[in-house]
């Protein structure tokens, strides 16, 4: 097998909402087409990618950088010990060549959405909770309310909305009718998207604290730890942190000095946006020297990447965006969430041929 093209376009996926600190109306995503020379039934296998939501796409380092590399690699060099198949850690380490240590920034997502994974299904049934709650235009509570009585209906049994940017009053009265609305139907998490500084986390984890959320997630900077750490202290119900990390050495920071309970807190480092399945198992090689569960994990991104490792390797779950970045998030057009689970339908691969609308975009990038 070898690779004769990479192939990248940046696609909007733009949307009308906001969390506490960015607006999507300008949002973009890279999909990647890895091009081979081996044909199977007629048709010549490429491999799909595409980052996740919240970074942009990342174009010009693909095209600059890490395509080239692979393209002018000796062939051999990127095979694996039968020399018939492409080994994803030989290929990851020729991008990272000439790269230092440090700087797990855009080139981060740039990598991770070219990589080329593998691994093994642990357990096709997954759990999945619904992200949503956005701020958006002429979005008043009653929206919120009927936004997250849809997602109840639709099987989840945890739901997600954005808090941090509005004032705590209203916010408060936000999750207030969130929580009136489902009942004990499904459980609430909050999300702060880093927005706070140290005292306006204080203030919100002392008013979270009365209320049964499933968990408070990144109140702060990502790199803060000491302001993680200091949550701690007053908020005794679940964290989650840990998307907007993109290496096994930021992994590891957060989880020595971050504060972070391994008995309830989550950790959300998300593979696409973080170097890819490689540098993804030696997180989960880090949470393990550290004392954590990989059962720990619920990867941010909402997208069949994500959903896979997470059968694969045995994590807690995974998060899905029932009406939003698509047609890249979600599942397989045919699954249906039921009491808060999905299981993974009999399809190759990632199962990107389930979801009508992204076959068709992938396929007109690369057949």
């Amino acid at each position: 097998m070898r690779i004769l093209e990479i192939r990248e376009t940046t696609s909007p996926i733009a949307s009308k909402v906001r969390n506490a600190y960015i607006d999507f109306g300008r949002m973009t995503t890279s999909l990647v087409a890895v091009v081979t020379d081996v044909v199977r039934d007629g048709r010549r296998v490429v491999g799909y990618g595409f980052n996740s939501n919240g970074r942009y796409g990342q174009g010009g380092l693909i095209r600059d950088r890490f395509a080239p590399r692979l393209l002018e690699a000796d062939p051999q060099s990127l095979r694996d010990a039968t020399g018939e198949n492409l080994d994803p850690d030989r290929i990851w380490a020729i991008m990272m060549r000439n790269e230092k240590p440090g700087g797990h920034g855009e080139r981060a997502v740039a990598v991770g959405t070219i990589d080329m994974g593998h691994g093994r299904a642990a357990d096709p049934r997954v759990f999945v909770y619904a992200a949503g709650g956005y701020y958006a235009p002429d979005k008043g509570i009653d929206v919120l309310r009927a936004e997250m009585r849809s997602y109840v209906d639709r099987g989840y049994t945890v739901v997600k909305m954005k808090i941090g940017g509005a004032p705590p009053a209203e916010d408060q009265r936000r999750i207030e009718a969130v929580l009136t609305e489902i009942g004990g139907a499904a459980r609430l998490c909050v999300d702060a998207n880093g927005r706070l500084d140290l005292p306006a986390a204080i203030s919100y984890a002392r008013m979270l604290r009365e209320y049964p959320l499933f968990w408070f997630e990144e109140a702060g900077d990502p790199l803060d730890y000491a302001l993680q750490a200091a949550l701690a202290a007053e908020y005794p119900g679940p964290m989650a942190t840990g998307e907007n990390l993109f290496s096994h050495q930021d992994a590891r920071n957060l989880l020595r000095y971050g504060g972070l309970r391994p008995d309830r807190d989550w950790l959300q480092f998300d593979c696409a946006l973080s170097y890819g399945l490689c540098e993804y198992q030696r997180t989960l090689a880090v949470l393990e020297t550290e004392g954590w569960s990989r059962a720990r994990c619920i990867p941010h991104g909402g997208h069949q990447m994500s959903l896979h490792i997470a059968a694969g390797l045995g994590l807690g779950g995974n998060e899905d965006y029932p009406d939003l970045f698509q047609p890249y998030g979600g599942f397989p057009d045919a699954v249906r969430v039921e009491d808060g689970y999905v299981a993974l339908p009999e399809q190759a691969g990632l199962g990107f041929e389930g979801k009508a609308e992204l076959i068709r975009r992938l396929h007109a990038l690369a057949e």
